[in-house]
């Protein structure tokens, strides 16, 4: 089930910070944004939902996740406040992210995030060039991801209860129709559960297909483990993306999956060197 996982994070890597006594600097990084973005989520409050019962049932039998882009409740002038710190703190890390250009880097930043943008973003189509000039597509698709995260969050936190646990077998969240960038094992069974790479929506997929082109031809699917066989990640030879998935049978400890995104990077890199590559909603609509 989905819960709000910001202040846990936020004590697992404090008491991984007085531990060692500091942090690397990719979760000193990240600690910062979850604290922005736990405080979002805190100015947000509960949402109420928009969305009666009747038409839930009927756009999950319709396979159409349930908040189309109209019908968020975004509080734009907190959204281009955010952003604007989303964006201080990226500039606080050139080492791992490079320069950002001097106009995202100024304080009426936020006046390039506008509906026509985040719309674009929400939809996987191209970025208006006000935002793109002079940054890579996947930074600034990142930073939008992360300013956007508080407000989908607590869509999915309204709305996931509704969602009967085998009614939605699809590969694009029953939410806000993102994309999986990572999933588990559950304990009892060893379900394999996706989990939204936006709004951190959960929902149980078969196992031997896969998430992003549907393929089911087991010769072109592979996954590689580590010793413990806690971490794997699963590769499509049709597509050539890949998917990092847990096995939580092989976990006693509660596991964060937004804070597995960044412990579990090195897959990534292993992917990618393999020469596979992460799916993007992009992605989608150029197929």
């Amino acid at each position: 089930m989905i819960v709000d996982t910001t202040n846990k994070i936020l004590k697992k890597l404090t008491a991984q910070e007085k531990e060692e006594g500091s942090l690397p600097l990719l979760l000193e990084f990240y600690k910062k944004l979850v604290k922005l973005q736990s405080a979002a989520q805190k100015r947000i409050g509960t949402l109420q939902p928009t969305i009666s019962t009747a038409a839930i049932n009927q756009r999950l039998a319709k396979g159409e996740s349930l908040v189309k882009f109209e019908e968020l409740a975004i509080d734009w002038s907190l959204t281009r406040e955010l952003f604007v710190n989303v964006i201080s703190v990226f500039s606080q890390y050139p080492q791992l992210f490079g320069e950002i250009p001097d106009k995202l880097k100024s304080p009426e930043a936020g006046r390039f995030l506008t509906k026509k943008a985040v719309k674009a973003w929400f939809d996987g189509k191209e970025l208006p060039a006000t935002l793109t000039e002079g940054i890579s597509d996947n930074l600034i698709q990142t930073m939008i991801q992360t300013t956007l995260q508080p407000f989908l969050n607590k869509h999915a936190l309204t709305l996931m209860d509704s969602i009967p646990k085998d009614s939605w077998r699809r590969n694009y969240c029953p939410i806000c129709g993102g994309s999986p960038d990572l999933a588990y094992m559950e304990k009892e069974v060893g379900g394999r559960w996706l989990v939204c790479s936006r709004c951190d929506s959960e929902w149980v997929y078969p196992r031997l297909l896969c998430p992003y082109c549907l393929n089911e031809e087991q010769s072109s699917i592979s996954f590689f483990e580590d010793e413990q066989g806690l971490y794997r990640l699963y590769t499509c030879d049709q597509c050539k993306c890949y998917l990092k998935v847990i096995d939580l049978r092989k976990t006693e400890s509660e596991v964060l999956m937004p804070l597995e995104r960044i412990y579990t990077l090195d897959l990534d890199s292993q992917a990618r060197e393999k020469g596979y590559h992460p799916y993007s909603m992009s992605q989608a609509n150029a197929e």
